[in-house]
């Protein structure tokens, strides 16, 4: 869910404008799932550039704030959100703990990095969100350790119904700076895109999973 609909266009213009979302209906990304995808998202370059970084930065402390109150820790899901979670802890003066896809191999074999007291509050901070299953790991690990999950914050989500039913079933509130349907309402209004182009992008989401070009 969006909580805000400025800042979800403002975010959209942003990604847009430093290429962490690229669209490319006439010549598809191929995910690792094997997705076929007119539309590529790479957050992690937001930390490249110091006046957007500032601008998500405090955009997600706010809400952080606005929507779960302030916790006692916020967790980044790795490896994506590690850099922004940080950030986002520092501007709210919380400590930060980060959250491995599984326990290392090696070593104190943690999965989460750095300290987690049973019971305290955790908002979970994620950089994007497809299918939500890796995002939903973090918060079971964080569980599994004792925290009280009060929710995650994303930057952008793609919208899937997928992901939806997934955070629905393992009751788990998420909420976005920006989706999907901004994105596209942003990238027409600004004409980044062609009608033509509009069109694929708006057919891709109806069912990803088997679009063709």
């Amino acid at each position: 869910m969006v909580l805000d609909k400025n800042t979800a266009k403002k975010t959209a213009e942003l990604l847009l404008q430093i290429n962490a979302i690229k669209l490319k209906p006439e010549n598809p990304f191929v995910w690792a799932s094997g997705w076929k995808s007119p539309i590529y998202c790479d957050n992690r370059i937001i930390l490249s550039y110091p006046v957007i970084r500032n601008f998500i930065r405090e955009e997600m402390a706010k809400q952080v704030e606005a929507l779960y109150g302030k916790p006692d820790i916020i967790a980044g899901v790795a490896t994506g959100a590690i850099g922004i979670g940080a950030l986002v802890a520092d501007f709210l003066g919380l400590p930060f703990i980060y959250v491995r896809p599984e326990p290392k191999a090696h070593g104190r074999k943690n999965q989460i990095e750095g300290q987690l007291e049973p019971n305290q509050t955790v908002v979970v901070i994620e950089d994007l969100i497809s299918t939500g299953k890796s995002s939903l790991n973090a918060v079971e690990a964080l569980k599994e350790s004792g925290a009280n999950v009060k929710g995650m914050l994303a930057i952008f989500t793609y919208g899937f119904d997928v992901a939806q039913h997934n955070f629905e079933e393992k009751n788990v509130s998420l909420n976005t700076l920006s989706d999907y349907d901004h994105l596209i309402e942003q990238a027409s209004d600004t004409q980044f895109i062609k009608e033509d182009q509009l069109n694929t992008l708006l057919g891709w989401r109806k069912n990803p999973s088997k679009w063709e070009q």
